[in-house]
């Protein structure tokens, strides 16, 4: 201490500092820690600045006390769904979520039925298919002669039964690979039938054969007669079908074939249809299975894939109430 410098002045000096902050250490300091600090530098302050100090603490307390117990803006920006920061308290959803959410359960509910529907009307189309084949299997069978020349005529004369005569041309015979019967992966064997009287040519699915999966290139043996043959089947719009990359394949192994490119590819007159044998004139030693599988015996798998969509439609608005409409209130009547 100073000897210039007396005792009151330095209590003068003190006093003047706490009247010209009287909130600051309040604010950042509790008032235990400041009556400890005041009494560590101040050992000679008498009882009756000691209870000054005290009741000054008390007052900035109070006023902590009464900031903290003034709720009213953030309780009503709480009521208004976001907080004074703008922040959105925890557990309250945004409009734009259940907006979301809600279209797409309604998306997902459309194209479940919409898909269950269309499971159902292939359904019904082949349930007129069985009755058409059926009304269609009592006509006689077409000849040659009645074999339609253009394409539009093809669909009236389609699963007619035909029975036509000529000479195979072997030479054209394509192997359409990947096909099944009875379980079992093949081929199945098409191959162009002259017809007798006249220059045309219409393509005949004769059978299934087995194929080599040790040398996938190794063609199996058909016997095909070379003499003149009867023909009787039924008439399709063209031989079997299945997705293929590739549409521009040639040789006698192929996914697929089409009509008019193989006619200009072999020079045939090709009809513009095709027939899917069930038996020959000549008895059966080709090697060539044609156990053909109705048209319309999968109807009981339409009803089954319409069921299953319908179920999912039901099962989609069972989980949106529950997640959505009934589980909150749940949640909220035992909170």
């Amino acid at each position: 201490m100073d000897p210039a410098e007396s005792p009151g002045d330095e209590d003068a000096d003190e006093q003047r500092h706490r009247d010209a902050d009287p909130d600051g250490e309040g604010t950042h300091h509790p008032a235990a820690l400041l009556g400890a600090v005041l009494a560590a530098d101040h050992e000679h302050a008498g009882e009756d600045e000691g209870a000054e100090d005290d009741g000054e603490g008390s007052g900035d307390q109070q006023a902590h006390d009464d900031r903290l117990s003034a709720p009213a803006p953030r309780e009503a920006a709480d009521r208004q769904g976001v907080s004074a920061a703008g922040i959105r308290p925890a557990g309250v959803e945004p409009v734009w979520r259940r907006v979301v959410v809600l279209g797409v359960a309604l998306a997902a509910i459309a194209l479940a039925l919409r898909l269950g529907f269309w499971q159902l009307d292939r359904a019904a189309q082949k349930v007129a298919l069985q009755a058409s084949l059926d009304l269609r299997g009592g006509e006689p069978p077409l000849t040659a002669a009645e074999l339609a020349r253009e394409a539009a005529g093809v669909q009236a004369q389609a699963f007619r039964r035909v029975r036509i005569a000529g000479t195979w041309a072997a030479e054209r015979t394509v192997y359409l690979d990947n096909r099944q019967m009875d379980g079992k992966v093949g081929f199945f064997v098409v191959t162009p039938l002259r017809l007798e009287g006249g220059r045309e040519s219409v393509l005949v699915q004769r059978g299934w054969v087995a194929r080599n999966f040790d040398q996938r290139a190794l063609l199996p043996p058909v016997v095909t007669p070379s003499g003149r043959v009867e023909v009787e089947g039924r008439v399709a719009a063209t031989p079997s079908r299945m997705l293929e990359l590739d549409a521009t394949a040639s040789g006698p192994i192929r996914q697929n074939v089409e009509i008019a490119p193989f006619a200009r590819e072999t020079g045939l007159e090709l009809l513009p249809l095709a027939v899917i044998e069930s038996a020959t004139s000549i008895p059966s030693h080709d090697g060539l299975e044609r156990h053909w599988p109705p048209p319309a015996t999968d109807v009981q798998k339409h009803y089954g894939y319409a069921f299953q969509w319908f179920a999912v439609a039901t099962a989609i608005a069972v989980l949106y109430v529950w997640f959505r409409v009934l589980r909150p209130r749940q949640r909220r009547r035992l909170a």
